[in-house]
């Protein structure tokens, strides 16, 4: 199985991307990581630490954020696609401008330009006209836009259902099966 690369960059919602490598680890699915430095500074804030990933392993590789000599900075390196989750404002209109400052961004460029799956999970509100037209200009690109906004019809009780929704939904654009939520089967009709 090819790897997936996982972005996490300095946006709130860190645990989004935290528990989305959680569940990639459980499932054997490899991941090639990229941590933005912003978003250890985030982790810091939101979770009071620095984040605690599953142990390296031949499944997970972590890269450096500044090293355009990783393998993921080459569209001839095999991987399925790449999430940026969450993914900053300034990511995004990096991606969407084709710049690569860092590694995130280069490989982002990489997935597009290779015809991989991308995925961006924005985290942002409210969103300016400047945001919308960079989603719109990657969404015709073939890129998914999955903003993290939770449902609340599968009776979701706590935080961690909500992330386990947003993640669900980011695992269904990866096409990686899950039971992080019971899927929407409609209503029974009641007979009159």
């Amino acid at each position: 199985m090819k790897p997936y690369i996982v972005a996490i960059t300095g946006a709130s919602g860190v645990i989004y991307g935290m528990r989305l490598v959680e569940v990639l680890a459980e499932q054997k699915v490899p991941v090639e990581l990229v941590v933005s430095d912003t978003a250890r500074i985030v982790m810091k804030e939101e979770l009071g630490s620095e984040a605690k990933f599953p142990a390296a392993s031949p499944l997970l590789r972590v890269h450096d954020f500044h090293d355009f000599t990783a393998p993921v900075a080459s569209g001839s390196y095999p991987v399925e696609g790449m999430v940026v989750i969450p993914c900053s404002m300034g990511t995004l209109g990096a991606i969407a401008s084709g710049l690569s400052q860092n590694l995130i961004h280069r490989a982002a460029d990489c997935t597009i330009k290779e015809g991989r799956k991308l995925i961006l999970v924005p985290r942002e509100m409210p969103l300016s006209a400047i945001h919308l037209e960079n989603m719109l200009k990657l969404a015709r690109l073939g890129v998914k836009i999955v903003p993290p906004m939770p449902a609340f019809y599968s009776g979701q009780k706590n935080i961690s259902d909500l992330v386990d929704f947003v993640a669900g939904k980011v695992l269904d654009q990866m096409g990686i099966p899950h039971m992080l939520y019971p899927r929407w089967i409609g209503k029974t009709a009641n007979s009159l």
